[in-house]
């Protein structure tokens, strides 16, 4: 998964809060419901100590504490029913205190008493060895006009286990909830970025031969449709350019075309005059060279516009790709001869793709002169066609003096030249190699080149092969 695309990011955002926003809810949960079962409890209490207060302590009197204790047992059994019940005078002096508890969930001797400035309606919580213990207070006055404080609690252990069984109910259920919001949260968003996964599948289909297809519109009425439509809009002002500039290079070499071969007729009838001097002879040389060489640039210029238009298109058919290369490679194997360099041709039989052979075959003379062009005297060039899977597999594999690595990613650009070793005597223009990738890329096949300075070149092509029809569709 990649960490920092759109998708991932609203997806960690949106967990993020809202896992905060529910452990917030739930703690906000949990203290206000322990806060109301306490004083829930503490209400109990205390209604149950002012009931005491009005029955049993409001009709005794200081003589007769023993028998107000003794009522106590009687009408409330806090023993048996697990309370605590205390009596103290406002003096500090304890009339009755209740014993153990049956259940033994706290040690009523524990419990801090009151002090004798202690009074009025009070509540509290109280930690023991035992667990908690909730007491409400409530004075109470008996008939003979004797301050009494009435103290009554009892465990906060059911209370704290019905907290604990919540709070285990939250830990399981809190993780689950946020996992299923997370998840459909991460529907959502896959969902809200759909149309941008479209729209960037779209843009990648998008090349300069298919400039006139455009990219999908969402029709949702926001900042996506802007977008979208913004876009479609570059592209067609980029088609615009790009069609005034190849309609410019077609129409400028194809009306330099006559007059360049104008010009040589006229310098090469020219250079046959006897009359003229060694000098201008040599000068007029000089210029025919320059000629031929311009005429090249304008014929390779020809040829781009004529492949960027689709004309490769038009003449396809199914070959054997292994014969075109080993007949090729035999024909260029003069070129090599004249400067020492063998050209070894290794292929698969019955190689068959589809496509138009004249400019595949200019493809490989391309490939096979500049390796040849590039190896020194002595060195060997390996032209290799094979099957690789559902793949044609066309390699020219050379021991010349190799491409920096800074370089190698602009070969295939028009009018590129490695300064450092395609001089102006040994190398051309700078588009044979353009001339080579446009071909490829009207024939659907992928170049690619590795190299070392040093160490040769190998450039690979990989085509489709054919299928069973004979013409394409």
């Amino acid at each position: 998964m990649n960490t920092r695309s759109l998708s991932f990011s609203l997806v960690t955002w949106y967990a993020g809060v809202l896992t905060a926003v529910f452990v917030a809810l739930a703690g906000l949960t949990f203290v206000s419901l322990r806060h109301y079962l306490e004083a829930n409890v503490l209400d109990s209490q205390a209604r149950r100590a002012r009931q005491i207060a009005a029955t049993l302590v409001a009709q005794a009197s200081r003589e007769h504490e023993a028998a107000m204790g003794a009522q106590v047992e009687n009408l409330y059994s806090p023993e048996s029913n697990d309370r605590f019940i205390r009596i103290t005078r406002a003096d500090g002096a304890v009339v009755y205190a209740s014993g153990p508890p049956r259940g033994e969930s706290f040690a009523p001797s524990q419990v801090p008493e009151l002090g004798p400035g202690d009074g009025g309606n009070t509540a509290r919580k109280i930690r023991l060895a035992g667990g908690a213990l909730l007491i409400a207070t409530v004075p109470a006055t008996a008939s003979d006009g004797t301050h009494y404080r009435v103290e009554v609690g009892t465990s906060a252990a059911p209370l704290e286990g019905t907290l604990r069984r919540l709070l285990g109910m939250l830990a399981v259920g809190l993780p689950v909830t946020v996992a299923v919001a997370v998840a459909g949260g991460f529907v959502l968003v896959r969902r809200a970025l759909a149309p941008v996964e479209r729209i960037t599948r779209k843009a990648q289909e998008i090349t300069q031969h298919n400039l006139s297809e455009r990219l999908p519109v969402v029709r949702s009425g926001d900042e996506l449709e802007r977008l979208s439509v913004a876009l479609n809009h570059m592209i067609a002002r980029l088609q615009e350019a790009i069609d005034g500039s190849k309609q410019f290079v077609a129409d400028a070499s194809h009306e330099l075309r006559t007059p360049l071969t104008v010009m040589r007729g006229e310098l090469e009838s020219l250079a046959q005059d006897r009359q003229l001097g060694r000098e201008t002879r040599e000068t007029l040389g000089s210029v025919l060279e320059e000629v031929e060489r311009l005429a090249e640039i304008v014929d390779s210029l020809f040829a781009l516009s004529r492949l960027d238009a689709g004309e490769a298109a038009a003449e396809w058919r199914r070959f054997d790709l292994a014969e075109l290369a080993a007949t090729t490679a035999e024909q260029m194997s003069l070129l090599a001869t004249d400067k020492n360099v063998s050209v070894a041709c290794h292929s698969d039989p019955g190689v068959m793709v589809e496509g138009d052979p004249a400019r595949l075959k200019q493809v490989i003379v391309n490939l096979l002169d500049n390796a040849i062009k590039y190896t020194t005297a002595g060195g060997r060039v390996r032209l290799t066609v094979r099957r690789e899977q559902d793949s044609a597999v066309l390699e020219v594999d050379d021991d010349g003096i190799g491409i920096p690595a800074e370089a190698l990613p602009h070969v295939f650009k028009r009018f590129f030249r490695v300064d450092s070793s395609r001089s102006r005597e040994q190398g051309g223009a700078g588009l044979g190699l353009a001339i080579v990738k446009s071909i490829c890329s009207a024939h659907g096949a992928e170049i690619e080149v590795v190299s070392a300075p040093g160490k040769g070149s190998t450039f690979r092509l990989r085509q489709p092969l054919a299928g069973d029809a004979s013409v394409r569709a």
